[in-house]
């Protein structure tokens, strides 16, 4: 199983970016894929969750502004993420459990004022 996160860089607040993980070696089309994100020295936040069936789920601080979807014939999920804010700087992952826990590498979110 190997999940593959890009999609991270730079922007200034205001701005966008747009993060995939792309999947293999599982059956993406039952699990349930989640982004997290971590500023260093703080413990893993969860951003926002998409079910199976496409329910998606957000942390208050990013609703109305961060949309995960999920493309059932590549294997992949994104996180379209708007009007950023310096806030949202953090290493962001995707994770998933299938048959035991599952995560991305990392992609960095830098939100510059």
């Amino acid at each position: 199983v190997q999940l593959q996160a890009s999609g991270g860089g730079s922007v200034q607040a205001g701005g966008s970016l747009r993060l995939s993980c792309k999947t293999s070696g599982m059956n993406f089309r039952i699990a349930t894929m989640t982004w997290y994100r971590q500023v260093a020295g703080t413990q893993r936040e969860l951003v926002a969750s998409i079910t199976s069936g496409g329910t998606a789920n957000y942390i208050d601080s990013v609703k109305g502004r961060f949309t995960i979807s999920r493309d059932y014939s590549r294997n992949t999920v994104w996180l379209q993420m708007n009007d950023l804010k310096p806030e949202d700087t953090a290493v962001y992952y995707c994770n998933t459990y299938y048959h035991s826990e599952r995560w991305g590498q990392g992609t960095l979110v830098t939100v510059s004022s």
